[in-house]
């Protein structure tokens, strides 16, 4: 049984030790290398004597963060991934609610301690990678290690309330890499192509499926994204053969129709998550691509990343949703009405999970913490904790889970019970459409359509929304935007629309 995910840095190391661990655009560390540096920066920590604490380690795309954060665990300690560039105001958050022992950076890191007046200890990379290795100190810490100790927190973006500092545990996370071992049966030494940050939960499956079938994560530069038309070359360069991306970044190859020259000749498997797929974009890709497998993927941050899955076999219209799936074995999901009893068959319920895919929950918040993981109410003989997502679904025809919407985008309206994401699901199937939101303002009674496209077409969305929707489904106000807010994920920042428009902005059009 295994309790540590250092395990599988360390069989990887012992079988593999000259194969590229992580990689990125002038880096590469073999597994053996991985394996050194993390055991001297672990030692280095360890020399303190603190255990189950937090470290922050400052980051950004670069692959000597992934030694980073193993030297953190080799300590008996868990990291806490913070972008190098957030604004001070919320970097002093995430360090007012962990109060870490320790930062992990490049020197010039020191510098943000003094900007937040932290009086803690600050360990530079390069000089830790080089510090001596306290083997009897690492077994001990090692041996005394429980599968149920924290590995890291991850933060929430936000862009539903409150950041959160969500914490996982080792189980969780080797349940995660066992699981999509077991389901998608990835190769020996399979080419992870890392598009999200690190402080986003997406990178957890880069990291950790890879280190469990010693495969290599190469960090893709956050600049490629910005020239989608270098992406994919670049992609060929390193022999990528998996891609865990955020719907966005899929997206983003799309509209700049990034694959009509070249296409990625070493994928196999495509994941997505984080948002709905417009059916436009996977038809694009599967025409370039027919022969890779295409994964939907579901699940919150408080689930270690995902809690279900689809395996796309069949074809589908542009205005269909794709499911989410079914539960990853070791999982189970549950819809709950209301009165917390489950859905009538075909009935829509709040998506609550239970498993041991579940994280310990918010880091110091123990209010919020036992609001979102709740008492099983279909088990009242035991303790037993599932996480409510907030989220709606339902099962269709075939017995597959379909994603409805976020709790708060179940709206009534006109004296109809509707779903925003059915909206969207339509809207997403128009062409001229980049990408588009729909939020209800209650003060007003009113659907609100935010919308990127070349150019304004309100009328034409309007027109063709009929032809589909029922008159009291279609937006009564419109916000044409040239380019749509998204939040450091790659998620439409619903949060920033919310505050922005719907209390009276310009670009506002009354219908």
């Amino acid at each position: 049984m295994r309790c540590n995910v250092l395990e599988y840095l360390e069989e990887a190391a012992g079988k593999h030790p000259k194969r590229i661990a992580a990689a990125d655009e002038t880096q590469a560390y073999t597994y053996a290398e991985v394996l050194r540096n993390s055991r001297a920066l672990g030692s280095m920590l360890a020399r303190s004597g603190r255990r189950r604490s937090p470290v922050i380690v400052f980051i950004d795309r670069a692959a000597e963060l992934i030694p980073a954060f193993f030297g953190v665990v080799y300590s008996g300690n868990f990291y806490v991934p913070v972008d190098r560039k957030l604004p001070l105001q919320r970097m002093k958050q995430i360090f007012d609610t962990m109060e870490p022992f320790a930062a992990i950076g490049r020197a010039e890191d020191a510098g943000i301690l003094e900007q937040i007046n932290r009086q803690i200890r600050f360990v530079e990379l390069a000089e830790a990678f080089t510090a001596s290795e306290e083997p009897e100190l690492l077994e001990e810490i090692q041996r005394r290690h429980l599968d149920t100790d924290p590995l890291y927190t991850i933060f929430t973006s936000g862009s539903t309330g409150v950041p959160k500092g969500v914490l996982v545990s080792h189980r969780s996370v080797i349940d995660l890499a066992e699981q999509f071992e077991t389901v998608f049966r990835f190769e020996d030494g399979e080419v992870f192509a890392n598009q999200a940050p690190f402080d986003f939960d997406v990178s957890v499956k880069d990291i950790y499926v890879s280190l469990k079938t010693a495969g290599t994560v190469q960090v893709v530069p956050s600049a490629m994204f910005r020239m989608p038309k270098k992406l994919v070359p670049y992609l060929n360069e390193r022999k990528a053969t998996v891609l865990i991306w955020a719907v966005s970044a899929l997206e983003l190859l799309y509209q700049f129709r990034a694959l009509e020259k070249e296409t990625p000749r070493f994928l196999r498997k495509i994941f997505f998550s984080g948002e709905v797929l417009p059916m436009r974009v996977l038809h694009y890709w599967q025409e370039k691509l027919p022969d890779v497998c295409y994964v939907n993927l579901y699940g919150p941050t408080e689930i270690t990343c995902n809690c279900t899955y689809y395996l796309v076999d069949r074809p589908f219209d542009d205005t269909e949703v794709l499911p989410i799936g079914k539960p990853f074995p070791n999982t189970e999901v549950l819809l709950l009405d209301e009165q917390g009893k489950p859905a009538a068959k075909g009935e829509a319920g709040e998506i609550c999970v239970r498993g041991t895919c579940l994280s310990l929950g918010y880091y110091r918040n123990p209010e919020m913490t036992e609001k979102a993981f709740r008492q099983n109410p279909c088990n009242p003989a035991w303790p037993e904790k599932l996480y409510a997502t907030g989220d709606f679904g339902k099962y269709n025809e075939r017995g597959e889970l379909v994603f409805l919407s976020r709790a708060d985008s179940q709206i009534k309206h006109m004296g109809h019970r509707i779903e925003l994401g059915e909206l969207e699901a339509v809207l997403n199937a128009f062409p001229y459409l980049e990408k588009c939101c729909c939020l209800y303002d209650r003060r007003k009674g009113k659907i609100c359509l935010f919308y990127q496209a070349k150019t304004e077409c309100g009328g034409e969305i309007q027109k063709d929304l009929q032809q589909y929707l029922p008159k009291y489904m279609c937006p009564n106000k419109l916000y044409y935007l040239q380019q749509m807010p998204l939040n450091k994920n790659g998620k439409i920042d619903r949060a920033f629309l919310k505050h922005t428009y719907l209390g009276g902005e310009e670009h506002e059009r009354e219908l």
